[in-house]
């Protein structure tokens, strides 16, 4: 008799993207072991297990997980099943909206740096507006990976307007945070207006981040602004999601009949 129970449905891949179904599978697999969601030494799905829960081939589900074998994240042994081998490299960096300049002063003391380019350039729109310079004039353009205990998680690119950034070198930016550098100049930092979102990983940044082209990654932009609220820097971060967490403390505000949650304090 049907009691109406028919199973756990398949997970939905789609079929009208150019990447193949196995290798579909293969970065759900593969995000769900960089997570923790299955951690070291455990037995993960079989080939059964897994053609079942993603609908797809017996044959498909094999080469998804030949592929996770392939590249280190598990190991396949006949009547042992799949055994996820992958360590998390480090723990995940984790930065907060609140006291956020603080913040990122203490992420770059305690992360290491490596700057692969330091030059002057002229500002695209973007940074123009950001900066609120003209267009044909200059501003300092540099680009750093920033790591923790050796494993990468940001690529970095920052503009500052060209009369702050001649106070300090390429090597003084690859030994010692940006803000601490501002504020060596004589800049008197007073906010950050901050922007958060999603984009994918193209050639350079994926290969500066050891990622594969097109993965995921959390998108920040920030203008941080003097005591008189001008500009003094533009930075464009990508972040690897699996070593980089975002942190908030939300607080329910305001009266009865019109209550939200807010990141303020009292």
């Amino acid at each position: 008799m049907n009691n109406g129970n028919t199973g756990p449905k398949p997970s939905v891949l789609d079929d009208r993207l150019p990447t193949p179904l196995y290798h579909q599978v293969y970065l759900i697999l593969r995000n769900k072991i960089q997570t923790g969601e299955y951690p070291f030494d455990t037995v993960v799905l079989s080939e059964q297990e897994t053609s079942e829960k993603f609908g797809v081939s017996r044959i498909t589900a094999k080469r998804a997980l030949n592929e996770l074998a392939d590249d280190g994240y598990v190991k396949r042994e006949r009547g042992r099943g799949t055994r996820v081998i992958y360590k998390s490299p480090t723990p995940a960096v984790k930065a907060s909206v609140e006291g956020l300049l603080e913040n990122l002063l203490t992420m770059g003391l305690e992360t290491d740096v490596r700057l692969l380019s330091f030059d002057y350039v002229r500002p695209d729109c973007e940074v123009a507006r950001a900066l609120q310079c003209d267009d044909d004039s200059e501003v300092q353009r540099a680009v750093r990976v920033r790591s923790l205990e050796g494993e990468p998680f940001s690529f970095l690119t920052t503009y500052v307007p060209e009369h702050i950034g001649r106070s300090f070198s390429g090597d003084d930016l690859a030994s010692r945070p940006l803000l601490a550098l501002l504020e060596r100049s004589g800049v008197i930092v007073g906010k950050a207006e901050q922007t958060i979102s999603a984009t994918l990983a193209d050639m350079e940044v994926s290969a500066e981040l050891g990622l594969e082209l097109g993965s995921p990654l959390l998108s920040i932009q920030r203008i941080v602004y003097d005591q008189e609220e001008r500009p003094v820097e533009f930075i464009k971060g990508l972040y690897r999601p699996d070593r980089y967490q975002y942190h908030m403390i939300l607080s329910r505000v305001g009266d009865e009949m019109s209550r939200s949650w807010s990141t303020a304090r009292d």
